[in-house]
């Protein structure tokens, strides 16, 4: 199993690096649209859906984000990362807590919808960020990465307390609480060193928030982003434990599928974009 992720991890490095580096639209534009496609099949698919109309969903959401992409104005993409951002204030961290709904039935898929929103608002943030820079882009998602390395580890050494034991035994506040001082640690010393040894540095998401907002608000959003990480990661387990699933797909040997490598992201990039925006 441990040679499979490697063997995944490089390939994935071998092919998404260049696309992120090499400053060609197109292709990164392509790439982002087939990740679409396979995270709104495996969605539906944890909505219950069968494997046919799940690859139907999938290709329609895919040409239909391609669509999207190329024809919506700023203005009403940042409205998408507003809507996104209140769905999981309102309706998704909730749930974590109340339950989700059965499987047969309006509620269900009236959450299969407004999730697959969230998807689309996760991927079109993507595209906003790598828009603004690679290099931008990459430091959101590290602070999630960032976030669950120090959770593993934190919770390894000191987890007592579990997190979510019905969804996800393996979590202790212990990790979270972690992940959050590792995040708080690590983009403050980014941010140090943007002014002096690594001024490359300067073009991050942590840097632009503290020289727009000071040091105050910006640890609040960086703690926000990662108390999100962790809805979105828990949330995901939660509709693989309600349909029975493991993964939510095997498209990733070693790595489980789409869903399960950026479900933590889900609930992030649209609220680092739309944080962004107001930068």
């Amino acid at each position: 199993m441990l040679k499979t992720r490697i063997i995944t991890a490089v390939v994935l490095l071998a092919v998404l690096l260049p696309v992120l580096f090499f400053n060609y639209f197109p292709a990164f534009a392509l790439v982002v649209t087939l990740f679409v496609g396979a995270a709104v099949w495996e969605g539906a698919r944890l909505f219950g859906l069968s494997e046919s109309k799940a690859r139907v969903a999938g290709f329609v959401g895919g040409a239909l984000f391609v669509a999207l992409m190329y024809s919506a104005k700023p203005g009403s993409v940042n409205a998408l990362y507003g809507v996104a951002a209140l769905l999981w204030i309102i309706r998704y961290a909730p749930t974590l807590g109340l339950g989700l709904p059965q499987m047969a039935g309006a509620a269900n898929w009236s959450l299969a919808i407004t999730f697959t929103f969230a998807v689309f608002a996760a991927f079109f943030a993507i595209v906003g960020l790598y828009l603004h820079s690679p290099l931008y882009l990459l430091s959101v998602m590290a602070l999630v990465w960032i976030a669950d390395i120090g959770a593993y580890f934190s919770g390894k050494a000191f987890g007592k307390r579990k997190l979510a034991p019905t969804i996800s035994p393996g979590k202790s506040w212990e990790g979270a609480i972690g992940g959050a001082m590792a995040v708080l640690v690590i983009a403050a010393i980014s941010v140090l060193l943007a002014d002096g040894a690594a001024p490359w540095l300067q073009d991050t998401f942590a840097y632009k928030l503290q020289a727009r907002f000071g040091w105050g608000l910006t640890l609040l959003i960086l703690l926000v982003i990662v108390m999100f990480s962790v809805i979105g990661d828990l949330f995901e387990s939660a509709l693989k434990r309600r349909a029975g699933m493991k993964d939510s797909s095997n498209l990733l040997p070693g790595h489980g599928g789409v869903l399960d490598r950026v479900d933590a992201l889900i609930p992030v990039l649209p609220m680092a974009a739309l944080v962004t925006s107001w930068i």
